[in-house]
């Protein structure tokens, strides 16, 4: 009886322990633990191509950039149909839109502002003990209250008189 008094206080000490790790809470567990390949960590070379001037290429720095070095970062930038280096201007095009969307001013320290406030409500909403334990997702439960119901604002935007293709007809639910 002793015993099993003694193993029920260690399991007790064990787990007011993991409780109070002083850990950034993670509300959706979805990273691997183990030392597997990283399938997104592989970038392919950019495809080699001729120059039309051989003498307009630039000096070869041994352990420097090449033209073939895969830019992720840059690539997404272009794709999106921004300017990746340098340009910080903002094109003509979207004068309007910056000068709506900033009309209150801006937060110069918005990142670390948004960053402070999202650990907090992570912690606030980390989970219950054995679900920080065993690393259940707790992410769709935390955020619930922000999130949107796909089918009342359907039917709002319906009743509003717009249109939604991608949406099933009215007649074909019937």
């Amino acid at each position: 009886m002793r015993a099993a008094n003694g193993a029920m206080m260690a399991v007790a000490l064990v787990l007011a322990l993991v409780a109070c790790s002083p850990k950034e809470p993670k509300l959706l567990n979805i990273r691997s633990e183990t030392n597997g390949p990283d399938e997104f960590s592989i970038l392919p070379p950019k495809p080699l191509q001729q120059p039309e001037d051989l003498v307009s290429l630039p000096e070869p720095t041994p352990g420097g950039f090449s033209r073939t070095d895969p830019t992720p970062t840059e690539d997404a930038i272009i794709a999106l149909g921004g300017r990746p280096q340098g340009g910080n201007g903002i094109p003509g095009r979207d004068g309007a839109l910056v000068a709506q969307a900033t009309r209150f001013g801006t937060a110069g320290e918005i990142r670390q502002t948004l960053a402070a406030e999202d650990l907090e409500f992570r912690r606030k909403n980390d989970g219950r003990l054995l679900e920080r334990i065993f690393a259940k997702n707790v992410y769709y439960r935390a955020y619930q209250r922000q999130s949107l119901d796909q089918d009342a604002e359907l039917a709002r935007w319906r009743r509003a008189g717009a249109g939604n293709p991608s949406a099933t007809p009215l007649e074909a639910l019937e």
